[in-house]
């Protein structure tokens, strides 16, 4: 019988996931809750502009947990993503503190919650030919090598995603099979039902937040508008004048990598650099979505309309 409550906000980005966690926190305050982030993101204290971090007084009232914990050049993977939430899961809840866990990192979210599937070890022969190939070729080479033999791969991840899109590729290298495949193994063939976790004592109550898709598209480009208005262009400029080089894989994310493209000069003006990040915007959105939409069981909500329902909703359910 599950004893202990903790609820999960998803949604693709632009969705007003930070928001409506503090709604929830602000509304239950005689129960306590806390946020922790499962954004990747956000895990770097350098990155704020870009990401829509939650701001200086939001975290101040809300108590946020996993923001602002690593520097970009200190890459957060998933294995220690887990290990840092688990122990913050189980110390607010030892505290009788409701975790709230907040993000569009969906790898990252599937995880903590089924666990990592094993993976074999990658030869230094074929991890160098990848690195090599990937400098060479980009990766489009990548994403055909896995549209013909690994398309199931490629139906969740998203074309900046460079280091899984190379590590499904060096994974069929070693293994001539698919690392969906493996997955799909790992997970009993359930690999979207969260009811079966890892965690028997967890009451999870899971948010996914949906918006119609032309209101999504507008706060979509209205969000890229203001973080080149906000100075993202500067944010990069300051952080490749320092000591960070641009090719931290943090800093090949949406928004970061076509600033960088700006001021490299591969992109000639900031109407087409708001462009970019919009249809790479959209683009994640989308595999964000077709990820989402497999999760069982969650309740989709639209956080513009719908406040008050999707409070009911957490208080029937809180045990």
């Amino acid at each position: 019988m599950p004893t202990k409550n903790i609820v999960i906000i998803s949604g693709a980005t632009a969705t007003g996931k930070t928001k409506t966690s503090i709604d929830i926190a602000r509304h239950f305050k005689e129960r306590h809750f806390e946020i922790i982030n499962f954004d990747s993101l956000l895990f770097y204290k350098e990155l704020n502009i870009g990401t829509a971090k939650p701001s200086k007084e939001e975290i101040a009232e809300i108590q946020h947990h996993l923001v602002n914990i690593s520097s970009i050049s200190n890459e957060l993977n998933a294995n220690e993503f887990i290990e840092l939430a688990k122990v913050k899961i189980d110390e607010l809840h030892d505290k009788s503190i409701i975790p709230i866990l907040v993000g569009g990192s969906t790898f990252y979210l599937r995880a903590l919650i089924k666990g990592m599937y094993d993976s074999v070890t990658i030869s230094d022969e074929i991890r160098s030919e990848s690195e090599s190939l990937l400098k060479e070729r980009g990766i489009t080479f990548f994403l055909e090598y896995l549209k013909e033999h690994d398309p199931e791969s490629l139906k969740i991840l998203h074309e900046n995603d460079h280091y899984r899109i190379t590590r499904a590729y060096e994974h069929y290298r070693m293994t001539g099979s698919p690392i969906s495949e493996e997955k799909k193994k790992s997970d009993k063939n359930q690999p979207y039902d969260f009811s079966i976790n890892q965690y028997p004592d967890w009451n999870i109550i899971h948010l996914n937040m949906h918006l119609e898709k032309e209101l999504h598209w507008n706060l979509m480009k209205e969000r890229a508008a203001k973080m080149i208005d906000s100075g993202l262009i500067e944010e990069v400029k300051n952080l490749l004048e320092s000591r960070f080089t641009g090719t931290e894989k943090p800093l090949q994310s949406i928004g970061y990598k076509e600033t960088i493209d700006y001021l490299n000069g591969k992109i000639s003006s900031k109407d087409e650099l708001l462009e970019k990040i919009y249809i790479a915007t959209r683009r994640l959105a989308k595999s964000q979505k077709t990820f989402l939409k497999k999760v069982t069981p969650k309740k989709d909500f639209n956080p513009l309309e719908e406040t008050t329902h999707l409070l009911d909703y957490i208080s029937q359910r809180l045990v």
